[in-house]
């Protein structure tokens, strides 16, 4: 979840336009959107780029603030800059630390030149959006340090729409001695005296998305602990109105965060590779590219910056040709089942499910891996691509290692020399950074997707090691009832559901600082081969749960299982956390088994399944033969509602209308995408005698319009749902919910 920190911080204005969207007046930069104003200069003495406005729409340049240059903090260090560099008098730290092969760290960038282009470049190796000439134009800011010859390229690339600015650069070293890049932080912005709080999403395992100040992650990847995002918004912003900017970094590996109010109260906002693994070395001719950051502006609040991230992200960042396709309902044997997998108990359990009417069997984790090392636990099995044989004697081919990788290959792992090689949950990584490791994985993973007709595949990307055994694993996904047959009948038909592992642990130990950056080109090379290669799979990621929800695996694919913790309470908590920047498209989400296994906690199918049901990927986690004849009874109307809920999740819009932390009456709402259309997830955390709920007011809905409901007689302006809102009555429990259905007429 999320929540405020109160930082006395600055803001500035950012803006972007497709067609007419960027412009350059001698050496005045302006980017323009729908409602937000970029705007930087060239200082004519310096050379060097300073911020002007970051915000609502503004097309003039104003006299800077008039700062003291008494004491010792003058010079540079009283400039907001755009790209500040090690050195010449600026004390804050800097979006660029170089060091050179003598030991100078010092850079003196200058401008030197620009170019403006319709669309946006890619950035070799990494994810990052993406969009035609109409829909995103890119300024590019040549910068060069004449004392070291290296040059420096900054993209600024803005979808007008979206009123995001996407920002990135590389580093060329034209010189003849290797440069090492210590600090890269893909961007960068000195905001005026504002107050100002932040918002970062951080949590834990099973606790994803909660709120607390947080500024790096130091995992080796985005992680469970932080996520790399931060928004700063003004003291009265709320849901709906005020000014938000929020910064997201594309990018899956350790990150740093940071913003830095100086003396003279201007703010430095930093977001890019955390230092610690960095020390990147660049030789002679060589290139280093920083990841892509997305900003985006708002003037309506949270949620309206959330929703521009949603749809950027939907349209410009999502490449997967499943991102607007409703998704399959799906049962998934692991809580169900967990490692007790044979052709038996899938046979019973494919069984159970397609007599629920569920269209997706998921077998989960347990079935690779032979003796003496089978997957029977989580202590062993970790590694090779062939099923156990005493569990599937056959193979999965009816259906759809511990393995000799590590010992043949021990050097395949990320560990220092002379460290010992820490196991964390009997597992070390896999150096996913190492190109004969790449094509291993690759040659391997294509060979099992051609061995079977493969469909839907997980991923717990590459890949851990179960103390000498490597691993990753392969989730079967059945066929259930297609074309209303049963599954016995599509046994030898075969959908896999793929889960490899690299987020059940940190990295420890790397080679290198340099290892992590080079750990994630090598994932990104893997990933975009096989996406690419098998477009028509459904991807889902995975990293023990929510470890990995970020924006640069949503490049590859449309969805992410969000938490370990389906606990629906927590879930609630996490899953509106997650929507502060990414849509809940992506999220995948499953009613579980009660007494849950995290919380121990019994909570009504109802509302475990109104919580799952605002997520994209919609499931279940249990053994139908356990359901109740009650739960049993209720799965068909769960389905009904799916069918009509899920293409609004896949393509509405998603409106927070009460948080668990600030209301025991929190709520959400979707609306589809032609606005005909809302859905309302209301909920009772806890039972109360008084005082009553607070009527409950709707969101996105057309003021002038009337709407009927299943939740009242009648019909009622959008201005009344939306102003005076409707009086819920819960019964008098903990855990309860409502399902509201709102049509326009």
């Amino acid at each position: 979840m999320y929540s405020t920190f109160g930082l006395l911080l600055a803001g500035a204005a950012f803006a972007a336009a497709a067609d007419g969207a960027i412009k350059a007046d001698g050496s005045n930069f302006t980017l323009t959107g729908d409602g937000v104003s970029y705007l930087f200069h060239v200082d004519p003495t310096s050379r060097d780029l300073v911020s002007d406005h970051y915000g609502g729409p503004a097309t003039d340049f104003t006299p800077p603030a008039a700062v003291s240059n008494n004491g010792w903090s003058d010079g540079l260090t009283n400039t907001r800059r755009e790209f500040p560099d090690v050195g010449r008098s600026d004390y804050r730290l800097p979006a660029i630390h170089i060091k050179h092969a003598d030991g100078d760290t010092v850079s003196a960038f200058i401008y030197q030149s620009h170019e403006i282009t319709a669309g946006k470049p890619a950035l070799p190796g990494l994810p990052a959006t993406y969009g035609g000439d109409d829909d995103v134009s890119t300024l590019s800011v040549q910068m060069y340090d004449n004392y070291s010859d290296v040059e420096a390229v900054l993209l600024y690339s803005i979808f007008p729409k979206y009123n995001a600015v996407a920002r990135s650069f590389r580093i060329n070293n034209n010189g003849t001695s290797n440069i090492s890049i210590e600090r890269a932080a893909s961007f960068s912005i000195d905001l005026p005296n504002l107050d100002l709080n932040m918002i970062e999403l951080q949590g834990d395992w099973a606790h994803e998305m909660y709120g607390e100040t947080g500024f790096r992650s130091t995992e080796g990847y985005s992680s469970h602990l932080h996520n790399p995002f931060m928004a700063l918004i003004s003291p009265t912003t709320t849901e709906s109105s005020g000014e938000a900017w929020g910064f997201n970094l594309v990018y899956s590996g350790s990150f740093a965060a940071t913003t830095e109010r100086f003396s003279n109260g201007f703010i430095r906002v930093l977001l890019g590779l955390n230092d610690l693994h960095a020390s990147i070395p660049v030789p002679p001719g060589g290139t280093f590219q920083a990841p892509e950051v997305v900003s985006v502006y708002s003037s309506e609040g949270l949620g309206g910056m959330s929703r521009s991230y949603h749809d950027l992200y939907r349209n410009h960042l999502s490449r997967s040709n499943h991102t607007f396709e409703t998704r399959p309902v799906l049962l998934n044997s692991w809580e169900g089942l967990g490692f007790e997998i044979n052709q038996t108990s899938l046979d019973s359990l494919a069984k159970q499910t397609a007599d629920l009417g569920i269209q997706l069997f998921v077998n989960d984790d347990g079935w690779f891996g032979q003796a003496p090392y089978a997957r029977i636990n989580d202590t062993a099995g970790l590694g090779d691509w062939t099923p156990n044989p005493d569990h599937f004697p056959n193979g999965l081919g009816p259906v759809n290692p511990n393995s000799t990788l590590y010992t043949e290959h021990p050097d395949w792992v990320l560990y220092q020399g002379k460290h010992p090689r820490t196991l964390t949950r009997n597992q070390l990584v896999l150096n996913v950074g190492l190109p004969e490791v790449q094509d291993y994985i690759i040659d391997a993973v294509s060979n099992v997707i051609k061995s079977a007709n493969i469909r839907y595949i997980k991923w717990y990307v590459p890949v851990e090691i179960n103390k000498s055994w490597a691993f990753v694993y392969i989730l079967s996904f059945l066929p259930i009832a297609i074309n209303g047959r049963s599954a016995s009948a599509h046994a030898p038909t075969v959908v896999a559901f793929w889960r490899w592992w690299d987020n059940n642990r940190g990295i420890h130990e790397m080679p290198s600082p340099a290892a992590d950056y080079a750990y994630m080109l090598g994932l990104y090379r893997v990933i975009d081969n096989l996406t690419t290669t098998y477009p028509e799979i459904l991807f889902e990621g995975c990293a023990s749960g929510g470890g990995r929800f970020d924006a640069g695996l949503l490049h590859y694919w449309p969805q992410h299982w969000t938490s370990d913790n389906t606990d629906a309470s927590n879930r609630l908590t996490i899953q509106m956390g997650t929507t502060i920047m990414y849509p809940p498209s992506a999220m995948a989400c499953h009613v579980s088994a009660v007494p849950n296994g995290v919380s121990q906690r019994n909570i009504s199918i109802d509302y475990r399944a109104h919580v799952a049901l605002m997520c994209g990927s919609f499931g279940f986690e249990l053994r139908p033969d356990d359901l109740s004849a009650e739960e049993r009874a209720a799965i068909p109307g769960i389905l009904a509602n799916w069918e009509l809920i899920n293409p609004i999740v896949i393509s509405g819009s998603f409106y927070r209308l009460r948080l668990p932390d600030d209301s025991n009456w929190p709520a959400v709402q979707l609306v589809s995408k032609d606005e005909t259309t809302a859905v309302v997830f209301a909920f009772q955390q806890q039972a109360m005698i008084k005082p009553a709920p607070p009527p409950l007011r709707m969101a996105g809905l057309n003021a002038t319009a009337m709407y009927r409901s299943t939740a009242f007689n009648g019909t009622y302006s959008g201005a009344t749902l939306m102003n005076a809102g409707l009086n819920l009555a819960f019964e008098v429990a903990d855990y309860q919910s409502m399902l509201i259905y709102l049509y326009r007429q």
